[in-house]
């Protein structure tokens, strides 16, 4: 079976697509979208990436009319808290660490929720492709 290999854009739609996205570049370093084919676009680290879909009814991402919510990886979740309270950015630290990691919880200007994850393991080992297959088996089943 012929798969993705990652995700290659995020498009959602904003009141003001220039301004939010200067904060983004400004507060978490992604890149606006290139005037150019040759100019370069923003470039992610390679890791783990989860695609799920929530019931239409989850309360995870505050408003029930919010449809998406982005989770960003972090080399140092701490840092990252303190540079956005620096800008005025209210960010909520979740408490409790889990075995994948540690998280926070912001919003952009237009209120969309943003996730902050800091891996337990910043390293993960990517699975052997054979490896890859027996889940995707699974998953099928």
């Amino acid at each position: 079976m012929e798969r993705v290999t990652g995700i290659g854009g995020f498009f959602f739609r904003a009141t003001d697509p220039a301004a939010l996205g200067a904060w983004y570049q400004t507060h978490f370093g992604i890149i606006q979208v290139p005037e150019s084919y040759g100019d370069s676009a923003w470039w992610q680290e390679a890791g783990t990436t989860v695609f799920a879909p929530f019931p239409a009814d989850s309360d995870a991402f505050g408003r029930p009319q919010q449809s998406w919510m982005i989770n960003l990886r972090v080399r140092d979740l701490d840092a990252m808290v303190a540079q956005l309270q620096r800008a005025g950015i209210a960010v909520e630290i979740d408490p409790e660490v889990y075995p994948n990691g540690r998280f926070a919880s912001t919003h952009d200007p237009e209120g969309n929720p943003i996730q902050l994850w800091q891996p337990e393991d910043p390293d993960p080992v990517r699975p052997s492709p054979r490896e890859e297959g027996d889940q995707n088996e699974r998953a099928e089943r």
